[in-house]
This record gives structure tokens, sequence and C-alpha cells, in this order.
């Protein structure tokens, strides 16, 4: 896949349309976690860096094309002056004769682009007036792209188009994950059911040589084989499906591993009495709430012959103890392999980011994807519409 940089397009003097994902937790008017600001300042300093004024796409919760005076993105403005180190101009409505009478070196946030429906109806009038602000437009929000909207996708149409620094760090690592991995390769999958990843399940069983299921899934799974799970979270309406993936792998060459012993507890609670039994003896009246030291081993020696690893989803109930044993173990494992240079590690999506920082082994993971749905749609083999739009 072929795509522009930065360091493709002359920017002196030019106005960069820059799309940024600044969608951050917010309390009271105040910035919470700004990792998502962070993560963009590269870009943006390299725009400034070579001569171009960086304007500032952006959306902020769901206002379905009206004007919501709480999802305005004017009190971003202070966090992200922080972050950048200088100041940055907030429009209300832009026009080019209004950003051309700033300093060259500006920084400009444009209000929240979904206040018109024109943004999510990928709208051509507004893709076109979008363009007449600009000379360059440069994509930096893969957790976007997989939106075909106005300020993603429509826009790219009209202008010079590039990715940005954190854009084309997502898209390398995903395609040295799943596009031309280095083998073997492994992916984990959890999480709580097996509907919401099906697609994301049949596109990795013919790209992976092992796929790690775990959590809740995983229970569907063993329940499809005709296994007793008690009481435990499945979807017994799926065993047909998941037999399909099954059979799907067994013909692909993809080697399926199910937990072989499982921690069982009564009830969902922190520090519930527990017990570790074998995968097919799991009692009546309990439920599976994690994988268990033998499955553990299972997956720490398949990691250990592995060269490439993707990771979604955790393995067990990780947000309560003791039952994020097997995930927190998984993990390290992983960070330790990828820390020595012997594993490239990609993850993402919600649960696994906690997951991941929960065990403490997020920082050493070969790169983490804060973009969620983008990222599973790229797992699943999507064609993403923000990243289609920048090739060629």
């Amino acid at each position: 896949m072929a795509w522009k940089t930065l360091d493709d397009l002359d920017l002196a003097g030019k106005t960069v349309l820059t799309r940024v994902d600044i969608n951050v937790p917010m309390d009271n008017g105040v910035v919470t976690d700004d990792t998502r600001i962070q993560r963009i300042v590269p870009t943006i300093a390299d725009i400034r860096a070579k001569g171009g004024k960086p304007v500032l796409l952006a959306h902020f919760g769901r206002p379905k094309g009206q004007f919501v005076p709480e999802m305005s993105l004017s009190p971003l403005v202070p966090a992200l002056e922080a972050a950048f180190g200088a100041p940055v101009t907030f429009v209300e409505r832009p026009s080019r004769e209004a950003l051309d009478a700033l300093p060259a070196d500006a920084i400009l946030l444009v209000e929240n682009t979904r206040f018109t429906p024109m943004e999510e109806a990928n709208d051509p009038m507004m893709a076109q007036f979008l363009a007449s602000l600009g000379d360059v437009y440069c994509n930096d929000a893969f957790s976007a792209a997989h939106r075909a909207h106005a300020s993603t996708e429509g826009v790219a149409h009209h202008l010079p188009s590039c990715a940005g620094r954190l854009m084309a760090a997502e898209l390398s690592a995903l395609e040295a994950a799943l596009s031309n991995p280095v083998r073997p390769v492994v992916a984990v999958v959890g999480g709580a059911k097996v509907s919401t990843k099906l697609d994301l399940l049949g596109n990795l069983v013919t790209k992976v040589d092992h796929l790690v299921i775990g959590g809740g899934m995983a229970n569907t799974f063993l329940a499809a084989q005709g296994i007793d799970v008690g009481k435990s979270l499945a979807e017994h309406e799926m065993a047909d499906t998941a037999r399909e993936i099954l059979g799907k792998a067994e013909a692909a060459g993809c080697e399926i591993i199910l937990p072989v012993d499982v921690v069982v507890a009564r009830e969902f609670a922190a520090n519930a009495a527990n017990e570790t039994v074998p995968a097919d003896a799991c009692p009546a009246d309990a439920m599976i709430l994690d994988a268990g030291p033998q499955t553990v081993a299972k997956i720490a020696a398949t990691l250990e012959g592995a060269k490439t690893l993707i990771w979604n989803g955790p393995l067990g109930a990780f947000e309560i103890e003791p039952f994020d044993a097997a995930t927190n173990a998984a993990a390290a494992q992983a960070a330790a392999l990828s820390k020595a240079g012997a594993l490239v590690s990609v993850a993402g999506g919600g649960d696994t980011v906690a997951a991941l920082n929960k065990a403490g082994a997020a920082e050493d993971f070969t790169y983490i994807s804060t973009a969620g749905g983008a990222f599973l749609e790229w797992m699943e083999g999507k064609v993403l519409p923000g990243v289609a739009a920048l090739e060629g």
C-alpha cells in the first residue's frame, strides 16, 4: 500500500488542513486524559517546522449534526496550547481570508466538524468547502479512518494528501502485523461475545498461524464442542458459527488454542472463592472467569516460537482480581519478548489497552493502537475509507 507522508509534500507557506482525533475525556471543561492530544504533537511540530500552517479539523462526541454547546472544541484550547507549546486560535466559522490573515506560524482549531449533518453524510459541498480552506490535506486520525466523512475522506480527493506521523505509524505497525508479517503469527482474541467479532475471527484464521481465543468467547467455543460450561457467559446460539470457524481454521492450517484448564467461581466478584479445574469439568453451578495456568503455559510456549503477535481483548474477567491472572501473565510474556526484540507485538481495542495497562505490559509492546473501531475493521480485512483516500 502506498500513501504519502509529510516528508513527500512541500509545506512551506502552505495551509495544511490536519484531521486529528482529540476526542478526549473531559470533566467540567477540563481535559482529564490528554493521551490523544500528545499523540498528534509530532505531526503538528513537523508541519510547523516545514513552514506550514496547521488548521486542525476534529469532531467531539456525537452531536448528530446539531450545534451542542457542551460538545464545542473551544475548551480544548488550553490543553492543546500546553501540548504544542504555542498559542492556538479557535475559529468557529472559518474562511480562507481569515486563515490567510493569521501569522505564518499560527495553529488554528476549527469548531466540531459534526455540528453539521453534512460531515457524516460526506456531503461533496462540505468536502469542497473544507478543501477551499487549505493547500494540503493531512490525515492524522486513524481512529476515524473507518468513517467516510467529509473531513476524513471527501476532502482528500480535492487536495494533495498525506498521512500524519501518528497515522503513518499506525498503518506501518498494522501492515507489519497483518499484511506482510514475519511468521509465525499469533493472534490473541478475547472479550465477551463471538457475535461481535465474527468478521475478525473469520479473517484471522486465514492470516495467522495460531489463534488464541479467550474470555467469554472461549466459553462459546467450548460449549460448541459439547463441553458443559455451567453458568458461564456463553452464546449458545452461536454454536454452529463457532464450529464453522473451527472448520475454517483447520482448512487454513491455523491452530486454534482454547483453554485446557479454567478458573471457576460461584459469584462474579473480586476475590470470590475459586478453583482451577480442567476445561471440561466446570461445575454446573459455577462460571468460568479466567484461563488456568496450564492454558497460560501453552500460550507462553506459542509466543516463544512466534515472530509476530496481534492482540485484541482479555483472556478473562481482567477487571477483577484474581481473574486477571491469565491476561497479566500472557501480557507480561509478550512484553518481555517484545522488549528483547524477539517479537513484533501490536495491540488495540478499548478493553485491550486497559488490560495491558493494568498488567503493566503496554509500554513494552511494539505498538499500541488507540483507534478502537478502525483497528478492529482493519483486522477484519475491511477497506478503511480514510486510508484508501490517501493512496496513490
